[in-house]
């Protein structure tokens, strides 16, 4: 991890960086804490966070200090004590018992009365402030907040200005991203300390935690309980390179009524690279191209095909296939070098135990997989609800990829990308732009195109860099087109131009 002497802002071009979960970072503060003085890497905190907030309000005057019941809550006190010396008006809302504090932060709350201020119980908030500092919970919320701690989140939320959580937004659980009761703080922004939390990246995470910062306070940590992607590097060509020197890709799908998936996972093949792209449709028939993609060629039950000719492509099965994909399955699952699964694909698997055991086969026989699913494909095969899958989105992608043998790329907002044995990787790119149908279709496409110019890649490096491209394509799109969604065939085309 780089040592921060400023807090460093974090981004989807800027990673990859190391997330820790609430366990490994309790252990780091413990070991910080062992060796300073007492109370001084809260100090730090309170520091970092009130030069933060100056830098993101220069010019605010009045800002609000919502402190809870532990230490985040003495980080804010401190915060609030720099923020009053430098003359700004400072009101500090204390959402606690005074007497029940932890050492450091009732020895925090002595030096900010010392210091002039007054600290009142949270019973009249002020409704005149141009910036507010959530301290109310961070990583200490594991349970959903109630009383008066609920009664805070609702009151900042509502005031509509810009806030600083510091650490965690109060009420989002710092593992999984998912808010813990019926609200959790909406912030602007988010000082991480110490370490980066998973929860700030997936599930709830990004649409409360804004844009997140952090400063490690000096300390630093080898360990990772997941990483969170950055820009990956893309394949080079070579001058002397022609189209057999970067892959075959197949698609296995559209069935009658869903021709469109095929199509877009194909074209986005091609645009990722590949050097060329069949498509098997499983309606009657090997079909036509689209007529703005004629370079595509088509295929009748190509799954029939030699074992040897299986496994010279890259193989995506499942998008658009419908109940019909289940019988291109078995000699997919058994041949195919390189296999992405989606979609109807997932589904089949999820229904046949037969055709679940050929696909845990296949790592026993070294021919990689990736699959793609959503929550709900996700939840499909793992026998539970796409509630239970999105309330720890990290263990249902772990607990899915030690299952099956296979890479595991479980889409949504800071898609989750596991492989047995490996650690897992957050993406870090993309918005709700991606909404729209066939747009995961385009990903499995894309990330198939990548995988057959790099066919000796592992699995997890593939769908990390495909989820970036695919995400980062999105993120360029609503620069220009804020709020709008991004329409899955325009998609390949963003992500041609943003490669």
């Amino acid at each position: 991890m780089r040592v921060a002497r400023q807090p460093l802002r974090v981004t989807p071009s800027n990673g990859p960086w190391p997330l820790l979960n609430s366990a490994a970072t309790r252990g780091l503060e413990q070991q910080a804490l062992a060796a300073s003085p007492p109370g001084a890497l809260m100090e730090l905190a309170g520091l970092a966070t009130a030069r933060l907030a100056v830098a993101l309000a220069p010019c605010a005057q009045r800002y609000q200090v919502w402190c809870g019941p532990g230490n985040n809550g003495g980080d804010g006190l401190v915060a609030a004590r720099h923020l009053h010396q430098l003359g700004k008006q400072v009101q500090v809302l204390l959402v606690a018992d005074a007497a029940r504090l932890p050492t450091d932060a009732a020895q925090a709350l002595v030096r900010a009365t010392a210091a002039g201020m007054r600290v009142q119980q949270a019973n009249n908030p002020s409704s005149e402030t141009d910036f507010i500092v959530d301290a109310l919970l961070g990583l200490g919320a594991t349970r959903a907040p109630s009383g008066k701690l609920a009664q805070a989140i609702t009151t900042i939320n509502a005031s509509g200005q810009p806030t600083l959580a510091i650490d965690m937004p109060s009420g989002l659980h710092p593992d999984t991203g998912a808010v813990l009761g019926d609200e959790a703080v909406a912030a602007n922004h988010t000082l991480s300390l110490l370490t980066l939390k998973v929860g700030c990246f997936t599930h709830q995470g990004r649409d409360h935690a804004g844009q997140v910062w952090l400063d490690n306070l000096g300390q630093t940590s080898e360990d990772a309980s997941a990483w969170l992607n950055g820009a990956p590097s893309m394949p080079s060509r070579a001058h002397a390179s022609h189209k057999g020197s970067h892959g075959d890709v197949a698609v296995i799908g559209g069935a009658p009524g869903m021709t469109g998936a095929a199509w877009l996972a194909a074209s986005a093949a091609l645009a990722a690279g590949a050097g060329r792209v069949y498509c098997s449709l499983l309606e009657h028939g090997p079909g036509m191209p689209p007529p703005q993609r004629p370079e595509l060629m088509m295929r009748a039950q190509w799954w029939l095909e030699p074992p040897a000719v299986l496994a010279r492509c890259t193989v995506v099965c499942g998008c658009g296939g419908g109940d019909a994909v289940a019988a291109a399955l078995p000699a997919l699952l058994s041949h195919a070098q390189r296999l992405v699964l989606d979609a109807d694909a997932l589904n089949a698997i999820a229904a046949d135990s037969a055709l679940a055991h050929l696909l845990r086969s296949r790592a026993n026989k070294s021919l990689p997989t990736l699959l793609t699913p959503h929550p709900l494909e996700a939840a499909r095969l793992l026998g539970h609800s796409a509630a239970a899958v999105q309330s720890d989105r990290l263990a249902a992608a772990c607990e899915l990829a030690k299952r099956f043998a296979a890479t595991v790329l479980l889409k949504g907002s800071g898609s989750i990308i596991a492989a047995p044995g490996l650690t897992p990787i957050v993406n870090s790119s993309g918005n709700a732009a991606l909404a729209t149908a066939g747009t995961g279709d385009v990903l499995a496409g894309w990330a198939a195109g990548l995988w057959a110019q790099q066919p000796d890649a592992a699995a997890q490096t593939v769908a990390s860099a495909a989820a970036w491209s695919h995400g980062h394509a999105a993120d360029l799109f609503a620069q220009d087109h804020p709020g709008r969604p991004l329409r899955a065939a325009a998609l390949i085309e963003a992500l041609l131009h943003a490669s």
